[in-house]
């Protein structure tokens, strides 16, 4: 099936052919019949595309100052290889289409194969769509205007924001398709509707839709007119649907309002508020988010968690409902805002003229061809006489950006042969697949699985499909690298164990405990083994915070901070020792402490101990990582794997190499190395449970 995507670092556009996502839990699948193209939108992501660095970085002031603290933690090469892999990933592109169910996930209610529906899915054949974000087209509302439900959602939630009543007077600032969607829900509100956008043409356009509209010019006097259609008081509120990167919208809008008016932000505009526009008269101002409640929620979007309709109204689902019914009423009308239609097969020449077209509204796209519904497995052309002839044969699980950064480069590096990707929605395979050199890109693990030649596959996916991953390859008889953790519940642990422990011919099982394989920690330990005495390993992890909703501290989907990369660091201390961990004692930062924030306490059977601080409040100029050393009277200090200085050693004060290694490469060549010449794992299995294990009683599991 066909799927459209965006270069966020060259701004070009491609149809690619990609494998069928999957029907996942609490999605529903669907087969495309019409998208809208919205220019407002689209337009501003392919400028930003296509701009150069300089201006990149002008747009995104907070990200320059990210990159800034990163290189004075990491240095600069890890920092450019950073950005370059951020910019390198695709985007989709579209979010209001209309189609047809092909397949619902489990846990989705209300939905079924078969039924007509519209989501905010991305311009492709077949997509992917949480439930949440999805709604059923009412008989009556055909496909061509029930594929602008979501566009008008975004409206609707800033015609809801300003609260208006029946025989208030609004301004709409901006008439392109969203400001024209505005005029028409103003409308059904009761509400007198005044218009202004640069456009002659789109003026019109909105007096058809019954509001009183100009074009914007230099000598009109909008603020004027805006006190006069409101007989002299000010309009009651003004809705800003305009696009532009001038602060004139953001200055006109409060003068035009009467005394505590409202102003609500639909579109982008320049934002150099001036206080007193606001301050004389009390004037309110939001910015509208989306479609609504529920908008970028995690809880909500991806795991199905409805608001109660008695506290929450109109979550962004409901307002898609309340906008399909005002087109079965034909209280919305969409018709007239179709400028142009194009086939999907056809996309990138529509998208010519989103990049020239300044008259024009919605574009339609229409999805005729037939589609493959059962594909999940597409070549990508690549040769497979690349890498050694005796090289391992990987398969990869996960195209997320840590494996497209960090994990499928350190393979390839290695000269093994790279056959197929797997990723659950196809794209960000299918771009890895291309950019690595894979052969195949598939929607469904089972093919890698099932993959004779394929001898050892990378799982590189969510932290919660770990444990029942590495089983299932293991199953298959495949060698399994996988990306720490383990996996993150002790049952699964146990299952594994058991698992492990019952096959005939057993794999190679590694995790992905890179730290140990860093040159640096490699020469720590070769320093470390001169010595008799029993050690004190004292690691600072300065992990900072991360945002309330990020997976990784779900416990159902990440583990939390401590099983999710807290393990990393009781290997490296438990590596470092060389000897079995016999007590793990935790103590948590307590109530006043930033969330996640918790110090270990690790003995080992040899007298060595470790102190182990997992700290999330620090700053972020502040190294990340740094490990101290203390024994036999002397004491080295392990700084970020940029540096490694001894103090007291003999024959030894410091080494620093010309860049920044955690050792992802080293990790990486010791397995395949082991796959290939059938050498032992490279971390023994009872010392990845026996790590686990440790995690999880630190954690309380």
């Amino acid at each position: 099936m066909k799927q459209l995507f965006q270069s966020l670092r060259t701004g070009a556009l491609e149809l690619a052919e990609l494998p069928v996502p999957q029907a996942r839990a609490g999605h529903l699948l669907i087969r495309t019949r019409r998208s809208v193209i919205s220019l407002g939108t689209e337009r501003m992501l392919l400028d930003f595309g296509r701009a150069g660095w300089i201006e990149k970085a002008r747009q995104q002031p907070d990200r320059v100052r990210q990159v800034l603290e990163k290189i004075k933690t990491d240095g600069i090469l890890p920092t450019v290889q950073a950005v370059q892999s951020k910019l390198d990933q695709p985007i989709t592109l579209g979010y209001s289409q209309a189609g047809e169910v092909i397949a619902a996930g489990s846990g989705v209610e209300g939905f079924r194969a078969g039924d007509r529906v519209i989501s905010n899915g991305p311009h492709g054949e077949i997509v992917s769509v949480p439930a949440t974000l999805c709604a059923l087209i009412p008989p009556g509302v055909d496909d061509d205007t029930a594929a602008f439900t979501v566009i008008a959602a975004i409206a609707l939630q800033g015609v809801r924001l300003i609260s208006p009543t029946l025989g208030e007077s609004v301004a709409v600032m901006g008439l392109g398709l969203i400001g024209l969607l505005t005029c028409q829900i103003l409308g059904a509100h009761g509400c007198r509707v005044l218009g202004f956008d640069p456009d002659e043409k789109k003026a019109d356009h909105a007096r058809r839709f019954g509001a009183e509209a100009y074009a914007l010019t230099e000598s009109l006097d909008a603020v004027g007119i805006a006190h006069a259609f409101s007989s002299g008081y000010g309009v009651d509120g003004v809705i800003i649907t305009a696009s532009t990167k001038s602060n004139d919208p953001i200055h006109m809008a409060p003068r035009m309002c009467r005394p505590r008016g409202r102003v609500i932000l639909v579109g982008v505009v320049g934002l150099a508020l001036s206080r007193d526009d606001f301050y004389r008269k009390e004037i309110s101002f939001q910015v509208s988010c989306s479609y609504g409640p529920g908008r970028y929620q995690a809880p909500y979007e991806k795991k199905g968690l409805d608001y109660p309709i008695g506290f929450v109204r109109w979550t962004e689902q409901r307002n898609f409902e309340a906008v399909l019914q005002l087109m079965k009423e034909k209280k919305l009308v969409t018709e007239s805002l179709v400028t142009a239609r194009s086939p999907f097969g056809s996309a990138l020449d529509a998208y010519e003229n989103v990049s020239g077209g300044t008259d024009m509204l919605g574009i339609m796209l229409d999805y005729d061809a037939p589609v493959d519904t059962a594909l999940k497995v597409v070549p990508l052309g690549v040769s497979q006489a690349s890498g050694k002839a005796a090289a391992p044969v990987i398969g990869f699980i996960g195209a997320g950006s840590f494996a497209s950064s960090t994990l499928i480069p350190a393979f390839r590096e290695t000269g093994a042969r790279l056959k197929i990707i797997a990723s659950a929605g196809g794209m960000s395979g299918y771009h890895a697949g291309r950019k690595f050199g894979f052969e195949a890109v598939t929607t469904d693990h089972r093919a890698l699985l099932d993959d004779s030649e394929i001898n050892a596959v990378v799982i590189a996916t969510q932290h919660d499909s770990h444990g029942a991953l590495v089983m299932e390859a293991l199953r298959a008889g495949k060698h399994v690298f996988v990306e720490k953790p383990l996996c993150i519940k002790r049952e699964e642990l146990e299952a594994l164990d058991e698992t492990y422990r019952s096959l005939a011919e057993k794999p190679l099982l590694m995790v992905g405990f890179n730290r140990r394989f860093a040159p640096l920690t490699v020469r720590l330990r070769e320093i470390l083994s001169g010595f008799r005495e029993p050690g004190t390993f004292v690691m600072t992890v300065n992990a900072g915070s991360l945002p309330a909703d990020h997976w990784t501290l779900d416990g159902e989907a990440g583990g939390g901070r401590l099983i999710g990369e807290g393990c990393h660091f009781i290997d490296l201390i438990r590596f470092c020792a060389g000897s079995p961990l016999a007590e793990v004692q935790s103590f948590p930062g307590g109530a006043s402490a930033a969330p996640g924030t918790v110090s270990l306490f690790l003995r080992c059977t040899n007298g060595s101990q470790g102190f182990l601080h997992y700290l999330t409040a620090g700053h972020k100029s502040f190294p990340k990582e740094r490990l101290e050393v203390i024994c036999g009277g002397a004491v080295l200090v392990l700084d970020n794997f940029r540096s490694l200085a001894g103090f007291g050693v003999k024959g030894f004060s410091r080494e620093k190499p010309m860049a920044q290694d955690k050792g992802h490469g080293g990790c990486a060549r010791a397995f395949v190395e082991a796959v290939e010449k059938g050498l032992p794992s490279p971390i023994p299995f009872e010392e990845l449970v026996e790590v686990t294990d440790a995690t999880f009683r630190a954690a309380g599991l």
